[in-house]
């Protein structure tokens, strides 16, 4: 299909690492990332600001970060443009952007979505701004996804079917082929395991399979922690394990929930393996809430709390640094904006470091290595939650329910 778009920025010269030299390899570790500080996106931070964040996820050793917008919000061009200052200013910094360009079908958010059909004129918008990105910043901007979970039939406000996808992925290559968008620039979508083909059978089309064939990567999400609460088998506490401390039966069941990320990694390798395709497979998000009062909390699967989130972020890097796997953890910063509504909702709580500053305990050593020495955000220094007390942290801590 021809899509009538913009005539495209034409790339500069200067680009670094491709997209294939990154994703996966050593000492490129790669989070989700939104620097929103406030409880609307109306507020955007500032050039300013997201130099304080770089400063604190280059201390990390962060070096790739997804993005998720383009044009409708204003972060995405300041955060490049803070990127390109800092290495403007210090040839030694390095980072990289996967680029996000957000989908939607017609209709989206409204009582009757059309999912058979797009939102042409934001999707245009999102797309041209995409391409137009990666030329001015080619050093920078590594990977353009097309669409963030939106082929997954959950996301029922605003999903399309895979050719929609497709359409925007061919028209991306062919702009690389005829040189209007650099030539180490990967493309792919990035959307939950089911979409790719390791769920149910009602994705299984040959639009997907299409787009498989397409992208240069699958961009695959996972969340056990979601799971906890919607598919929660895996999560209770079986009887051969009630005879544990509370602690060990809080470590087992992390345990399961690697194990679960990784049973829906393979089941889209299987499919790629079924239609006969072999690329690479990186995840492009996964993540667990620290905080919950509803469906994750206390009266809930009782997941949420830096505990969990500390053993869940220890096992996924540990996994997919030794299988050569990118894994976009999600994410680096809490976001009030996520739950506007409910200051404690699971969706505001899954950084790793919090709105006040404070990383959460999976950063705690490097607190204590003083990586953050000298490094502010909001002008405030790095502490620790809990003021470093792990006796008082591990009183949020709840170990799952029994099987029933």
């Amino acid at each position: 299909m021809t899509v009538a778009c913009k005539e495209p920025v034409k790339p500069r010269l200067g680009s670094t690492q491709s997209a294939a030299a990154i994703l996966g390899k050593p000492g490129y570790t790669a989070i989700s990332f939104g620097g929103y500080r406030h409880s609307s996106r109306d507020t955007v931070p500032t050039i300013a600001e997201l130099k304080e964040d770089l400063a604190i996820l280059q201390a990390m050793g962060i070096k790739v970060l997804r993005t998720y917008n383009t044009q409708e919000f204003g972060e995405t061009a300041n955060l490049l443009e803070a990127i390109k200052q800092m290495k403007d200013a210090d040839p030694t910094f390095e980072m990289y952007v996967m680029l996000g360009a957000w989908i939607n079908c017609k209709d989206a958010f409204s009582a009757n979505p059309d999912h058979t059909q797009e939102n042409l004129e934001t999707n245009k918008a999102e797309i041209d701004t995409a391409v137009s990105m990666a030329n001015a910043y080619p050093d920078i901007v590594k990977v353009i996804a097309v669409g963030n979970e939106a082929m997954v039939h959950w996301a029922a406000s605003y999903y399309v079917e895979p050719g929609i996808i497709l359409k925007w992925v061919n028209y991306l290559r062919q702009l690389r082929d005829d040189k209007k968008l650099p030539a180490d620039t990967w493309i792919t979508s990035s959307d939950n395991f089911a979409s790719w083909g390791g769920g149910d059978s009602s994705y299984l089309k040959p639009a997907l399979d299409s787009l498989i064939q397409a992208v240069d990567y699958i961009s695959l999400h996972t969340y056990p922690f979601h799971d906890s609460h919607y598919s929660p088998a895996y999560w209770h506490v079986p009887a051969s394990e009630r005879s544990l401390s509370a602690t060990q039966q809080i470590n087992a069941a992390m345990q399961r929930a690697a194990m679960y990320a990784k049973k829906q990694y393979q089941s889209v390798q299987a499919y790629l393996q079924r239609i006969g395709v072999s690329k690479p497979i990186h995840i492009g998000e996964t993540g667990w809430a620290s905080v919950d009062t509803h469906l994750y909390g206390s009266a809930g699967s009782k997941a949420a709390d830096e505990y969990k989130q500390k053993l869940y972020y220890d096992h996924m890097r540990s996994w997919t640094d030794s299988a050569g796997i990118a894994c976009f953890f999600f994410e680096a910063f809490d976001e009030p904006w996520k739950d506007a509504g409910n200051i404690n909702g699971a969706e505001n709580h899954f950084g790793l470091i919090n709105i006040n500053n404070e990383a959460k305990y999976a950063l705690w050593s490097l607190v204590d290595k003083g990586i953050f020495k000298k490094l502010t955000r909001n002008g405030r220094p790095i502490s620790k939650t809990f003021g470093g007390d792990t006796v008082a942290l591990m009183q949020t801590v709840l170990p799952p329910a029994a099987h029933q």
